[in-house]
């Protein structure tokens, strides 16, 4: 089979993304995720070290957005969504999206699998140490879905937030 040409331009960028150091990834996408303006989705490459900078992205932005009292479950629950992204989807990168809206904070990742997360109940410790992910997003978030996308699926969950006035 031939490769499509259209696909070069995208095969480089993948490529160039997978080289970066997870430290140079942090530095590229901080700012990016914590505007609350325009949030952005960022890519990152399916790798073991993905699930620390995932978690330091989201830390980044609930910190910028001064939502201290989220940080714990925010880092615990971004932990779970990344690490079954990278656990059963098998693209090259993942997505991760951080959206401030009024009385919410969202945290989404998106992988290139369309096969929609379910909760499994599983044994209990220590016969089974895996399974409890979406369990642990379940008890923690305020609300948390799936959604199914054009090119994959998005998981996400959001926190509420009180609004301070201005």
């Amino acid at each position: 089979m031939v490769a499509d040409a259209s696909w070069a331009p995208f095969q480089d960028a993948l490529a160039a993304l997978e080289r970066l150091s997870s430290d140079e990834l942090e530095q590229l996408y901080v700012g990016k995720l914590c505007d609350r303006e325009a949030p952005h989705e960022v890519r990152l490459p399916s790798r073991p070290a993905t699930g620390p900078l995932a978690r330091r992205l989201v830390l980044a932005a609930l910190e910028n957005w001064d939502l201290h009292q989220h940080l714990e479950v925010g880092e615990l629950l971004t932990s779970e969504l990344v690490a079954n992204a990278l656990r059963h989807a098998a693209g090259r990168t993942i997505g991760l999206h951080v959206a401030r809206k009024p009385g919410w904070v969202r945290v989404e990742v998106r992988d290139s699998s369309r096969a929609l997360p379910c909760m499994i109940l599983a044994e209990p410790l220590p016969v089974n140490e895996r399974g409890r992910g979406l369990q642990v997003v379940d008890d923690l978030a305020d609300r948390w879905g799936a959604d199914l996308l054009p090119r994959g699926k998005g998981v996400w969950f959001e926190l509420k937030v009180r609004d301070r006035a201005v």
